[in-house]
């Protein structure tokens, strides 16, 4: 009996919390189908579905070029920093040297610093550069908390990897570079692919910096889009009141 009591408040419990992280997303895809007065109508089954606030997005002003920006922007962060990240990994890793350790605790220090922290002087500096309302403001501005996450991933894991295998290819006389990218690579693929997808994200979410750095709808990303979509959603009441809905 205490086992079915147990089991059951197990599954109870699991239900529950998929309930709680699902929900949110349900209710929204569901509010996208509805237009008009339905969306004040609290509902949890959809009545009716309407395309039109897709039509409306994908035909008018500048969401799909967002997605595009969007997609640039988050590959091309992801490649930079998997690259630098690589080889940085191997020198904390794998090369002795004073500091090491302090270097990555800065590493570490540096991405836990909150972004409205620094945007003030990342501004200043991405105007002096002349790359404000571009995708290379974007890049550039993004790596500073992709960077030191993926170089603290990897060296976590480059230091796990056998040491042998590094003195097996230092004594065929691989470069550092060689052993990098013939040795060490093929067998870090799992972090670095997960360590990218994580990055990528990171970056295709981002708001603060993508809002900040771009002015024009041209430039913007889908977080920024979203949030101005100059459609929002005219309605009007029984009464002939009208009523806009922001859909951020």
């Amino acid at each position: 009996m205490m086992r079915f009591v147990k089991r059951s408040a197990f599954y109870l419990l699991v239900a529950l919390i998929i309930l709680v992280a699902v929900f949110p997303f349900y209710y929204a895809i569901i509010t996208s189908f509805k237009s008009g007065t339905a969306l004040f109508q609290v509902d949890y089954w959809p009545k009716s579905l309407s395309l039109d606030n897709y039509t409306g997005v994908l035909t008018q002003g500048s969401f799909v070029r967002s997605l595009g920006n969007s997609l640039l922007v988050a590959t091309v962060v992801v490649a930079i920093s998997l690259l630098l990240a690589v080889t940085a990994a191997y020198a904390l890793a794998r090369v002795r040297f004073r500091g090491r350790g302090l270097l990555l605790l800065t590493i570490l220090s540096v991405s836990m610093f909150p972004q409205i922290a620094v945007l003030a002087g990342l501004f200043e500096l991405i105007r002096f550069l002349g790359i404000f309302n571009t995708p290379l403001a974007l890049i550039f501005s993004y790596m500073i908390f992709t960077l030191p996450f993926t170089v603290w991933v990897l060296t976590t894991f480059m230091r796990d990897l056998p040491v042998e295998i590094e003195e097996a290819a230092i004594v065929d006389g691989a470069s550092p570079w060689v052993i990098i990218t013939r040795v060490f690579m093929p067998l870090m693929w799992p972090a670095l692919v997960t360590t990218g997808l994580l990055a990528f994200i990171s970056a295709w979410n981002e708001f603060l910096f993508a809002l900040t750095f771009t002015s024009s709808g041209s430039q913007r990303t889908v977080p920024v889009a979203i949030a101005l979509l100059s459609g929002r959603v005219s309605l009007k009441s029984p009464g002939a009141t009208s009523w806009r809905l922001p859909l951020s």
